[in-house]
This record gives C-alpha cells, sequence and structure tokens, in this order.
C-alpha cells in the first residue's frame, strides 16, 4: 500500500520533520527517525493533531494581522 503521508511542498519536507519532531519532544513523545512501531495510535495522533492546532492558531493570527 502506497503511503498517502506526503507533503503538499517538497520543498516544506525537512522543515514539516523538524516540527514534527519539536511537538513530538513538547508533549512528552519518544518519536525518533526510523521506525516507530512500538508508539499508540494515541501518542502517534497527539503529535498529529498538536502539529494541526499549532498550525491553524499560527494562520489564524496572520489573518487577523498579528
Amino acid at each position: 500500500m502506497a503511503s498517502k503521508n506526503r507533503v503538499e511542498v517538497p520543498e516544506a519536507k525537512a522543515a514539516m520533520d523538524k516540527f514534527k519532531f519539536e511537538v513530538a519532544s513538547e508533549i512528552g513523545v519518544p518519536l525518533k527517525q526510523g521506525y516507530n512501531g512500538d508508539l499508540t495510535a494515541r501518542q502517534n495522533g497527539s503529535v498529529g493533531g498538536m502539529m494541526v492546532k499549532k498550525m491553524i492558531a499560527e494562520q489564524e493570527k496572520k489573518m487577523v494581522g498579528q
């Protein structure tokens, strides 16, 4: 099965990976390079959820001119 986890702007892949590891560290998820099959779906989901929450907050700030 092909992976659906792709970056819409390929040039942003490195920045998104860095962001993912920063968020994981902030919320205490032991994410590491490579295989992370030992993490639960809840742990992995919390990283993605927090990333989306932070990206939305940043966009909202830009929309109101802050």
